[in-house]
């Protein structure tokens, strides 16, 4: 199978980006419309606006006077060039038809203020409502004579006996008050000793009935029944019938599950978005498919340092039982954004983001084709499918939120500023000279390019033998070079100056994205725009007179569109296939002095 087939439903935006590079943008960088046949259009502005000058679509450097006859690099038909293309632009602005701009899926929306919220997401789980939580444990010193409940999990009810306790310090209080009980009948002065003897039993746990039944004589002296203080479930049972039990010893932990807590763990981050009262809505994996919702309860003013996370406690009512302590649980809360109401908003996908700074591309009012301009933004925080913009762009203005990367590209190759490089010089207008063309001796610019060739060749080499690490470093290694290359411009003549600024851009572009495209597929798609304008440069600087290489061409590559290499040897070596069609290919032309090439399978 043709790997390079499967390409568009294997691989993300990096290699269709390529796409668009080698069919959009590289098309363009020579200032006219290279993305669909113009002739039509160009006809029907009249004669004053027909082209006078062609170009190729691939090879923008290329411009001659008819189109009688084929690119010579590439052999593509030649397409006409708008010589007013670029006139009146900016440094940063681009010009494309309305052609170019349907192939290119170049969408705008307008800035607007607009009502929005922001949606945060938290994680937690699901535990018992710490306010309707009791532990019962024992008041005096005894023993545990029989248990009424002797397992956790059990449901019980406020009143309920739960345990009887034996405990000689409660029948010593039951003797005194028994005795004050006496006392206080006879003599009414003691009756605060009465009164201390019932307290004392008040505090050792016992009802009110219940010390009138010991001050009577009627209920065992010696003993206590333990009630439930609440209804709810048995969470834990630390009593033994027949253990010894100190006072404070726990014996049992009941919750009231009716209502229940989730505790939710949020970022730092998100902690400006957060406050009581806000709506909750979560999900739990116990039950798929069912929402839940509560309130926030509580936000704990203390961070965790160590998960970099706050707690958010959620109240929520469980009357049916079906979220238990334990179980995990997925929160969303939709809040609304501080500060004014309606802020200024574009869609998310409009701006591009370096990390330090948010690009957006606005197209620029006015009548003709459309011309569009980076502008720098300050953004504030993302609301969902929405960025809140705090300054660099008004109500209204019209950017782009689909194709914006397609411009930056074609800026980048066209060494005009860009989301990467804001400060790129432009290229004069004047269009690059044909290959062959006379220019003045550049030795500088010769013997840079014949290292950067150097590099070039292993990056062929292990593509053609499927070593994509290799291939990386190889690339990495070619991109470096090019950046690296510091001929003084103003030493140079005119000519030689312009030719290197627009192929010096091309390849360094074409560079990059060999270096970050997304495995070998993608790779190998990136490696093609920089094999031809690696060649076009040596043609035009005459690196041939001091290294020699030769230009293959595999017709099945591209899917068919065919595909040039450059490599010394004369034994095909496929960068394309690697050892899926390692032979496929010719040899079409060389620079400099070489052995005869050998026939390509």
């Amino acid at each position: 199978m043709n790997p390079l087939r499967t390409f568009p439903s294997r691989f993300a935006w990096p290699a269709l980006l390529l796409v668009a590079v080698v069919a959009f943008v590289l098309g363009r960088s020579g200032g006219g419309d290279r993305l669909a046949d113009a002739s039509a259009h160009d006809a029907g502005q009249g004669a004053d606006a027909a082209p006078t000058l062609w170009t190729c679509a691939m090879h923008p450097q290329i411009i001659l006077p008819s189109n009688d006859q084929k690119c010579p690099i590439c052999f593509m038909d030649l397409i006409p060039l708008r010589q007013d293309q670029g006139a009146g632009l900016a440094p940063g602005d681009l010009r494309l038809s309305p052609e170019a701009v349907a192939l290119a899926d170049i969408r705008t929306a307008r800035a607007a203020r607009r009502a929005v919220t922001r949606p945060v997401r938290l994680a937690g789980k699901v535990t018992a409502d710490e306010t309707r939580a009791r532990t019962i444990t024992a008041r005096f010193p005894g023993r545990l004579e029989r248990l009424f409940v002797d397992a956790t999990g059990v449901t019980v009810d406020a009143g309920q006996p739960m345990a009887e306790i034996y405990s000689p310090q409660l029948y010593a209080a039951a003797v005194e008050l028994r005795t004050a009980t006496d006392a206080a009948g006879r003599d009414p002065a003691t009756e605060p000793t009465l009164r201390a003897a019932r307290e004392k039993l008040r505090l050792l746990g016992l009802g009110a009935a219940q010390i009138d039944a010991v001050a009577a004589g009627t209920a065992p002296a010696d003993r206590l029944t333990i009630d439930a203080p609440l209804g709810g479930v048995v969470l834990h049972r630390r009593a033994t019938a027949g253990e010894y039990v100190k006072t404070g010893d726990e014996l049992f932990a009941i919750a009231d599950l009716g209502r229940v807590w989730v505790r939710l763990d949020a970022f730092e981050s998100d902690v400006p978005w957060l406050k009581a009262g806000q709506a909750v809505t979560f999900t739990t994996r116990a039950w798929p498919g069912r929402t839940f919702a509560g309130t926030v309860a509580f936000v704990d003013p203390v961070l965790d340092e160590k998960s970099r996370s706050v707690e958010v406690r959620v109240a929520v009512d469980n009357a049916g039982g079906l979220l238990k302590p334990g179980m995990l649980a997925t929160g969303v809360i939709e809040t609304a954004l501080p500060g004014e109401p309606e802020p200024l908003v574009i869609p998310a996908t409009a701006p591009l983001l370096t990390g330090t700074r948010a690009v957006v591309y606005v197209r620029v009012p006015g009548d003709g084709d459309p011309v569009f301009r980076g502008v720098q933004v300050e953004l504030g925080p993302r609301a969902g499918d929405w960025y809140v913009v705090a300054s660099g762009l008004a109500e209204g203005d019209e950017v782009v939120v689909n194709g914006a990367f397609k411009i930056d590209s074609a800026l980048q190759i066209r060494a005009q500023p860009s989301m990467m490089e804001p400060a790129a010089a432009a290229p004069a207008a004047a269009a690059a000279p044909a290959p062959g063309a006379a220019l003045p001796e550049a030795p500088c610019l010769r013997d840079a390019l014949a290292g950067v060739l150097d590099a070039y060749l292993p990056l062929q080499a292990a593509l053609a033998g499927d070593d994509d690490a290799a291939a990386v470093a190889a690339a990495r290694t070619v991109s470096d070079l090019l950046a690296s290359i510091t001929c003084d411009e103003h030493a140079l003549a005119p000519a030689t100056s312009q030719a290197w600024r627009t192929l010096g851009g091309q390849l360094a572009a074409a560079a990059r994205l060999t270096v970050e495209a997304d495995g070998i597929v993608a790779r190998r798609l990136a490696f093609e725009p920089l094999s031809d304008g690696l060649w076009t440069a040596l043609e035009t600087f005459k690196v041939g007179e001091v290294r020699g290489v030769r230009r293959f061409h595999c017709p099945m590559a591209m899917d068919g569109a065919g595909a040039f290499w450059l490599q010394q040897g004369p034994v095909t070596a496929n960068p394309y296939y690697g050892a899926a069609m390692l032979r496929c290919g010719e040899q079409k032309a060389a620079l400099g002095d070489l052995p005869a090439a050998g026939e390509g399978n």
